[in-house]
């Protein structure tokens, strides 16, 4: 697979840029300011560990970073296009073709087979049948789990379904991967291994990455770490 053979960093162009970005909650009477100002930029080639303490804000930040929820005020560009007064139409055509997911718990679909899983967003981004099966036997192989492509998530280990889950968060080849504690529900030696295969399949491919993780040995592996304090992000 040629996207994940790719031998340097191609540009380094932003491929998230979030400027000002203010986001707060109404709890009763309470304004709760959860991001108050944040600014980031993540490169292609570039993975970028998310740390902070459990409710400092990391999920929204991702959240928003994925278009999935519409800050207060601030700018969000992906891939130099602003994205933060889209429709929500526009937003899931640039999710579509430039985002990739993956969550602490894997959400895969349980009547779907292992290969099915992958297969399906393709389809969803366009990509043909023929070419979106050859991809997720391609990914599969990448992943180290190539003989249980015919699996449904059922009959695989957590380890499995996770890597099942990353391979599904690129498959459709995103310029963006955002990860919210990825590897948080498996034990540490299954954590390290996964944490392996997404590092591998994120820099092979050349992907921007932004992952959150409580981890600070995974945290330590990234290329750059920001902590995410009162609302503000500064360097770790």
């Amino acid at each position: 697979m040629s996207e994940l053979n790719a031998d340097s960093i191609a540009g380094g162009a932003p491929v998230l840029e979030l400027d000002g970005v203010v986001r707060s909650f109404e709890q009763g009477r309470e304004k709760l300011e959860i991001l108050k100002g944040v600014d980031l930029t993540v490169r292609a080639g570039e993975i970028v560990a998310l740390v902070g303490p459990s409710g400092a804000g990391k999920s929204t930040l991702l959240h928003i970073a994925g278009l999935l929820e519409a800050p207060d005020s601030g700018t969000v560009e992906i891939c130099g296009e602003a994205c933060a007064d889209m429709s929500d139409n526009a937003r899931t055509t640039v999710r579509r073709h430039h985002l990739g997911f993956v969550y602490q718990y894997h959400h895969l679909l349980p009547e779907f087979t292992a290969q099915e899983n992958i297969v399906i967003p393709q389809i969803i981004a366009g990509f043909k049948r023929r070419e979106a099966r050859q991809r997720a036997a391609e990914i599969l192989e990448w992943l180290g789990i190539a003989e249980r492509g015919s699996h449904r998530p059922a009959r695989l280990s957590g380890g499995e379904q996770q890597r099942v889950a990353i391979g599904r968060a690129i498959a459709a080849s995103p310029d963006l991967l955002l990860a919210d504690e990825p590897t948080g529900n498996l034990d540490p030696h299954t954590a390290d291994e996964v944490f392996d295969v997404l590092l591998k399949l994120a820099r092979g491919a050349n992907l921007g990455a932004l992952i959150a993780t409580h981890n600070a040995e995974l945290a330590a592996r990234m290329d750059r770490v920001v902590r995410l304090e009162d609302g503000h992000l500064v360097a770790a």
